[in-house]
């Protein structure tokens, strides 16, 4: 599973740690049920917050869950899931957003891909997704020609790209595709008024989620000659951190402007979730609100670019990491992971495609040494001094 929002199931505490799976597992089961089982591959984290914030603007009702049976993923333990329109529109803007991706890597020949006859395969199972995605997208009335559009242009405008363009120009696509799937689910649940707020949040999250993955993947990217938005327009890290702190600004300030129902899930993930997800990329070792730790992720903390290595005396960085696989063996990596439930029970694993260092969803160890911008005390207030508004599930207090 990909995606930039994996919490810590720590951090999230016990009642929404299970929304949370619930609503994981609610947009694995409506890939299935409305698109087959191969589709359950383009599941992700990230897709998942379309049914968070869709539950979270309307009121709870039995309709809403069902019991699923024993899965590999969830230990073959029964749970809980959730189900309904938010659970289906996230599988509609999960199954475009990964015919995105599977185009990037034939794009850019990852792996097996630069073999003709399989880039020709990978691209049918993409154009095949659009198409899913696009009557369920109509089923429900949302338009995912807006998403396809934004990702036919983003070719065009990495091409143009060049040193001193601006970060905003490359990200736009992605915070536009975004904003259109967070706004669609105030449609969903009835409430007009949150559609503006949620379109400025989901443009936000767009723009942090292209900006993390080239925060992640610039070493790779540069050792395998693949385009990266950093590497291209010449940024420092230090003008990414700016952006990524302000997108995390403005995401809190437009979450304060919804009405949601029951907001918890939401607020934990796009407020305290996200923040750590930014800490991570650019390897942060503490709140970035208290200017702890390393806010560049570079080598001694300074705000150089990694291409072309930094400057004389600052020391070079660790081991390059392995280059991404390919569609077909990261899917057979992806197999094995569930068949071992390894992507749900063990401490860290390494991602199918991209080999990052993810978490394991049920794993046992503390993986948090600090939890910086949690509610301190349940006191209905962040560390950072914004207020929530309620409690933000740091703790099984139930909210009280």
């Amino acid at each position: 599973m990909f995606g930039i929002v994996r919490p810590c199931a720590h951090r999230l505490g016990a009642a929404l740690r299970t929304e949370w799976t619930a609503h994981l597992c609610g947009l694995c089961l409506a890939l299935r049920a409305d698109h087959g089982q191969f589709a359950r591959i383009v599941t992700h984290y990230d897709g998942l917050i379309v049914s968070v914030l869709t539950e979270a603007q309307t009121r709870r009702t039995p309709e809403l869950r069902r019991t699923a049976g024993p899965c590999p993923l969830r230990g073959m333990r029964t749970a809980p899931v959730a189900r309904g329109e938010g659970a289906r529109l996230a599988a509609a803007v999960s199954l475009v957003l990964a015919s995105a991706k599977v185009r990037d890597h034939v794009a850019d020949g990852d792996g097996l891909l630069r073999r003709r006859p399989l880039a020709a395969a990978a691209r049918r199972v993409a154009g095949g997704w659009d198409r899913a995605g696009a009557r369920a997208g109509a089923e429900l009335g949302f338009d995912t020609a807006v998403l396809v559009d934004a990702v036919d242009r983003q070719p065009g405008i990495e091409a143009l790209a060049g040193p001193g363009t601006p970060l905003l120009a490359v990200t736009e696509p992605t915070e536009t595709a975004t904003g259109e799937a967070f706004a669609y689910t105030a449609v969903l649940a009835g409430r007009p008024g949150n559609r503006e707020p949620l379109a400025e949040a989901g443009r936000l999250f767009g723009r942090l989620a292209h900006l993390l993955d080239a925060v992640e993947d610039q070493e790779t990217d540069a050792l395998s000659g693949s385009w990266n938005p950093l590497t291209a327009t010449g940024a420092f890290r230090a003008q990414a951190r700016r952006i990524a702190d302000d997108a995390l600004h403005g995401i809190r300030t437009a979450l304060r402007d919804t009405e949601f129902t029951d907001g918890r899930l939401a607020h934990a993930l796009l407020a305290h979730e996200l923040r750590a997800s930014v800490d991570r990329a650019f390897g942060t070792a503490g709140c970035a609100h208290t200017g702890s730790g390393n806010p560049y992720g570079t080598p001694g903390g300074t705000p150089y670019a990694l291409p072309g290595g930094p400057p004389p005396g600052v020391p070079e960085g660790p081991e390059k990491p392995p280059g991404k696989r390919g569609l077909l063996a990261g899917c057979a990596v992806f197999t094995g992971l569930c068949c071992t439930c390894r992507m749900c029970c063990a401490k860290e694993y390494e991602g199918p495609w991209s080999r990052k260092k993810h978490e394991g969803v049920c794993r046992d160890g503390d993986c948090c040494e600090a939890c910086g911008d949690c509610c301190e005390g349940c006191g209905n207030c962040c560390s950072c001094g914004e207020s929530c508004g309620n409690c933000c599930g740091c703790c099984d207090c139930g909210g009280v």
